[in-house]
């Protein structure tokens, strides 16, 4: 759950990952203790911090999340003649 970060890895706040992620610091928090974004608790008292590159690696999980979701959608869409390249297409580009 909460591993170490490597020495050169760069922290930083909550606040600013739920600012470039448009979500709440306590949505942050949550995604970092499931294990969906890395991160520690540091200082004293402690304060989370999360690895910059997790939150990279978050958003190209989430970018390909969607794109199958379109093609998923976009296959259930699909009549089989498109898909066999025989027959009427229903809805042409």
């Amino acid at each position: 759950m909460h591993e170490y970060p490597a020495f050169d890895a760069r922290l930083i706040a909550p606040a600013q990952v739920a600012e470039a992620l448009d979500v709440t610091v306590d949505e942050v928090i949550a995604l970092t203790i499931e294990g969906r974004l890395r991160g520690t608790r540091v200082g004293s008292p402690p304060q989370w911090r999360i690895e910059e590159a997790s939150v990279t690696e978050y958003l190209d999980e989430q970018a390909e999340e969607t794109r199958r979701m379109a093609l998923w959608r976009q296959s259930n869409a699909a009549s089989f003649p498109e898909l066999w390249g025989t027959g009427a297409i229903r809805n042409p580009d």
